[in-house]
């Protein structure tokens, strides 16, 4: 009888492809769907805030005292925490991301391995299905040439280089053939794709559109300077979700230069006003209580904040990372005023996201993904979660809304 193995991610849309992987390669092992029927456990591990380390180490607790499974490490966190909590015997091994797809062989090593791997590794897999989803997630670049003073990322993930197209479009055409109509696209730093191949990512995503199932194209968040000429003209396209993700992480011009940031809040308006006028929601990343972050750049950052035509926001407060500069940084900011800060900002964008949804006047195009209670539950194409009441089991499929009803946490319908 083969044993039952749970992988638990945790972080961005990079490792929920990794894990994917993971899944794809096991051959010796039986999938459990909830961890408490699990022989075994693989926590495919976030690292990227202070918090993201006590978030993994609260599970692997709550585990030991629990069902006891043996317990595996791997994911970014593997580089920066693997090793201790390896040597507390908290867990029974570590491997890094470069070792995800030899991970039928790699669990039956005796206890106690580190397997870190290497940081200059690109994925060749092919994943033909996504375990439990509705949509795929596609990675087509790893690692980071950005060097942000706060960011442990490209310390544990590597340099910046792209998968390879044929792989990329062999895949979606895969997945596409089993049903998935919309595709995710991920990676470290996901704009710098085809820069070390002397392609682009605009020239991949034409690619990926003459793919025949492929209804819709999500990307991952991307950097201001990424949204190029050539970008841009795709922007009319029906394929390309009306939604972007731009990382500003700050929109005060001090800040940004002591974050090492390398876009120019005069820029980044002239942008996000393009994208507006194009019909665009547009998100981004912004971090509260950095290093240096004093009541004066506050003030300047919020006015400067307001003036965005945003419509969603993934916020955090500064956490440190050893290892970064930011970590020797003066000037430190109180846990509580970045605290307060992080909810200033998340108000403002709430009641823009709202305007927006009711300013809309254009049908909404949604996937449903589950079902919760009485509900149906998906995303339009502009990325707004829409619950929806119907006698038709909708999981899985495309709706077409006229007629909704817009209320603060999402649009309601009945189909």
């Amino acid at each position: 009888m083969k044993q039952k193995l749970y992988i638990k991610t945790f972080g961005c849309r990079t490792n929920l492809y990794d894990s994917q992987v993971m899944l794809s390669a096991l051959r010796d092992y039986d999938i459990a769907t909830d961890e408490s029927d699990a022989d075994i456990v693989v926590i495919n591990s976030c690292t990227v805030t202070n918090g993201a380390d006590s978030d993994v180490r609260y599970y692997i607790n709550k585990l030991k005292k629990t069902t006891n499974p043996k317990i595996y490490l791997t994911g970014c966190g593997a580089h920066t925490k693997g090793k201790e909590l390896l040597d507390s015997g908290l867990i029974e091994g570590v491997f890094g991301q470069s070792e995800k797809k030899k991970i039928n062989k790699i669990l039956s090593k005796p206890k106690g391995f580190y397997e870190i791997g290497d940081l200059e590794f690109v994925d060749d897999e092919v994943v033909g299905e996504f375990i439990g989803k509705s949509r795929a997630f596609i990675k087509i670049q790893e690692g980071c040439n950005f060097r942000c003073s706060y960011c442990i990322i490209p310390y544990v993930r590597g340099d910046a280089r792209s998968l390879d197209e044929e792989k990329i479009l062999e895949q979606i055409k895969k997945l596409a053939a089993n049903g998935f109509g919309e595709f995710i696209l991920t990676g470290t730093n996901l704009g710098s794709y085809g820069v070390d191949k002397k392609t682009s990512l605009a020239k991949l995503l034409k690619k990926i559109s003459f793919i025949r199932g492929v209804r819709r194209i999500r990307l991952g968040s991307i950097e201001p300077i990424q949204v190029t000429d050539e970008f841009k003209e795709l922007l009319d396209e029906p394929w390309i979700e009306k939604h972007l993700h731009i990382a500003l992480q700050h929109t005060s011009p001090k800040m940004l230069k002591i974050m090492n940031r390398r876009n120019v809040y005069k820029q980044d308006v002239e942008l996000f006003e393009f994208l507006r006028e194009k019909g665009y929601a547009i998100g981004t990343d912004f971090i509260t209580g950095h290093p240096g972050e004093s009541d004066e750049i506050w003030q300047e950052a919020v006015d400067n904040f307001k003036k965005l035509p945003l419509t969603h926001l993934h916020a955090f407060t500064y956490s440190k990372r050893d290892g970064t500069p930011s970590a020797t940084m003066k000037s430190e900011i109180n846990g509580k005023i970045a605290k307060e800060r992080l909810h200033e900002i998340e108000s403002i964008v709430k009641e823009k996201n709202f305007e927006f949804r009711k300013e809309n006047k254009k049908p909404l195009e949604v996937l449903i993904e589950s079902k919760k209670d009485e509900y149906f539950v998906g995303y339009d194409q502009f990325y707004n979660r829409v619950k929806v009441k119907s006698n038709q089991d909708l999981t899985g499929n495309w709706i077409y809304l006229e007629d909704f009803e817009v209320k603060t946490e999402a649009n309601y319908a009945i189909f």
